[in-house]
């Protein structure tokens, strides 16, 4: 089943093994816009980050993928999608409930339980992305999860009430492009997200690269070059973080310690201080793991 909504194709099926891999194969089959999305009901073999699956009952949930065809993106810097998408999914979801954040790399958190993720796969020719397929789970509807999940919760868990799934969508579309058009154009004017972060006044570019402090208003119509709408993104993305603030506990392949986000690179990398030495350490999306407090 299709439905047209805001100039994008989107297809609505009842099963399929991913979304990310019915989108792959049928561009593989001819042209396809951006901003094509499928919807599925139900996946066979959904999949998320690090090779994890993702679990979900039939027509419970919002699971959809969708197509880009990103310009000027850089491979060191294609974790831009990542931010944009994390950040979309937020916000929508911050329209019902408080306490959502960002767990790095792209995992959506209502406190400490996990409620979305999503798994980002790109093609790159000559060093820059040419295609990109953002696949995106929500848990929407369900109400109970299988026992060996480690904490995943639901929005009508969370609210107590059923959501429509469709009109999710809809709102992550426009969430997401409307960050997504302004890495082109200048299409941020009257964003109000951005502006209620509050990362700095536009045209200071110290408080736009990185304080992320919640203080003063951003004038997005005013920010306009590339680097300058990147910064505004990864601030926005700094300001969402699980655990941004304090120190907390993660493990590695030398074992458990404490440490402070530092910052999340371009090309996605997490950078943590630890607690005992200062030491600063720059980790890959497999390389570090949070530890449950």
């Amino acid at each position: 089943m299709e439905r047209s909504g805001n100039d994008y194709n989107v297809v609505w099926l009842e099963e399929v093994d991913s979304t990310n891999n019915y989108l792959k194969e049928w561009f593989r089959r001819e042209p396809l816009g951006e901003g094509t999305t499928v919807v599925a009901d139900y996946q066979t073999r959904g999949r998320g980050q690090r090779g994890n699956g993702w679990s979900s009952e039939k027509g419970e949930n919002l699971l959809f993928s969708l197509l880009l065809y990103p310009k000027g993106i850089k491979a060191n810097e294609q974790f831009i999608l990542s931010r944009i998408a994390s950040l979309a999914v937020k916000w929508v979801l911050d329209r019902f409930t408080g306490d959502i954040c960002i767990k790095w790399p792209n995992d959506i958190y209502w406190g400490e339980k996990k409620i979305a993720g999503m798994l980002i796969e790109n093609d790159l020719l000559r060093g820059e992305v040419t295609r990109s397929v953002v696949g995106i789970g929500i848990n929407v509807n369900q109400r109970r999860f299988p026992a060996e999940l480690p904490n995943p919760v639901s929005l009508r868990q969370i609210t107590g009430v059923e959501h429509d799934r469709a009109r999710l969508l809809e709102a992550f579309l426009q969430e997401f492009f409307s960050l997504y058009g302004g890495l082109r154009e200048r299409l941020w004017e009257g964003n109000e997200k951005l502006a209620e972060l509050g990362v700095g006044q536009a045209g200071s570019r110290d408080r736009v690269r990185g304080r992320h402090d919640n203080g003063g208003e951003l004038d997005v119509g005013r920010v306009g070059s590339r680097e300058e709408q990147w910064e505004v993104i990864a601030c926005a993305y700094m300001a969402s973080l699980y655990r941004k603030d304090g120190y907390y506990w993660y493990e590695d392949h030398n074992g458990r310690f404490q440490a402070a986000i530092q910052e999340v690179m371009p090309s996605g990398h997490l950078v943590l201080k630890t607690l005992n030495r200062g030491e600063v350490r720059r980790y890959a999306f497999k390389e570090v793991v949070y530890v449950s407090s």
